[in-house]
């Protein structure tokens, strides 16, 4: 049976200035808002090559980290949850 996606998942969203620099444009899903993030990520080889699951942030990344130079993946999904309303 094919799992539902949450109706809140899909929901555009508005973004701060700050999360728009590096995802574009808004209104967009959360979910979208995440693909293109992970894009950015990848495109600009922002993953700590020793522990994948950390992302070491470039000079607009740290705008939407609170200014931490590294986080989780898991912090980042909490932290860019304030740039999403």
């Amino acid at each position: 049976m094919a799992r539902k996606i949450n109706p809140a998942l899909l929901k555009p969203m508005t973004l701060t200035a700050d999360l728009e620099a590096v995802v574009g444009k808004g209104p967009m899903p959360r979910s979208q808002v995440v693909k293109k993030l992970w894009e950015y990520i990848k495109k600009n080889n922002l993953q700590n090559p020793k522990n994948k699951r950390n992302i070491l942030a470039d000079a607009k990344l740290k705008a939407l980290f609170g200014g931490k130079a590294e986080v989780t993946m898991f912090e980042m999904i909490k932290l860019i949850s304030k740039h999403i309303s």
